[in-house]
């Protein structure tokens, strides 16, 4: 059995590998460590190695383990990777320094309404349905420009946009018309890649990769 710290440095000389070709530089790529579904146990020894970004999917699960990891590593950084629901956005402003889900109007509004009760403003990425599939969340294509544009004028930080590919065909294609779409937009952060193709996504400018498997092993 790898050890945690053997995974994190793998994956992190893959980044630092996939830079060099696309001449970037390895800290302009955050590493999220997807700890979803995982204990409080399987995340420590990541912490211990020095890792301090992380990705949760759901807020009831993230209130279950990070409060106390976070009085032992305080400056970890938790981001909200999984969909999110409005009823539920007073609780993820509170608990998260990131959002990578925000995707519709109603969503937009109960953020923007946490945020000012909560007195912070949490960045957010903007999803795209980039294949637009119709069981993926994610702002449609076509809505893009004026859903920025809403979420600019509800004075929300945007960090970048995020995608998901569709599921069992080449990704690359899907990462680069995100990049696109967000040079088009004016939009700097790309949160796009996951264990299977974050070597592809840092080839063509994401700033962020959500990477699990590859860091935790296989989910029992």
């Amino acid at each position: 059995m790898e050890s945690a710290a053997t995974r994190l440095e793998t994956v992190q000389a893959n980044i630092a590998r996939m830079c060099k070709p696309a001449r970037r530089e390895v800290g302009d790529v955050t590493l999220i460590a997807v700890s979803k579904t995982h204990p409080a146990h399987a995340i420590e020894p990541l912490l211990e190695a020095g890792h301090r970004v992380f990705g949760e999917n759901r807020v009831q699960e993230a209130q279950d383990k990070w409060p106390e990891l976070r009085t032992r590593f305080p400056d970890a950084e938790l981001h909200l990777i999984g969909q999110l629901q409005s009823n539920k956005a007073e609780e993820a402003v509170e608990l998260f320094d990131v959002i990578h889900s925000l995707d519709r109007a109603s969503l937009l509004k109960s953020l923007a309404k946490a945020m000012d009760k909560a007195g912070r403003r949490v960045p957010c990425f903007v999803q795209v349905n980039i294949g637009d599939e119709d069981q993926k969340g994610g702002c449609r294509i076509a809505d893009l420009p004026a859903f920025i544009a809403k979420v600019r004028d509800a004075d929300i930080p945007i960090a970048g946009l995020m995608c998901i590919p569709p599921a069992d065909t080449e990704a690359a294609p899907f990462f680069a018309f995100l990049a696109k779409l967000a040079d088009d937009n004016g939009v700097d952060g790309l949160s796009m890649g996951m264990s299977g193709d974050y070597e592809t996504a840092v080839q063509l400018g994401a700033t962020h990769v959500r990477v699990g498997t590859a860091l935790f092993g296989a989910r029992g």
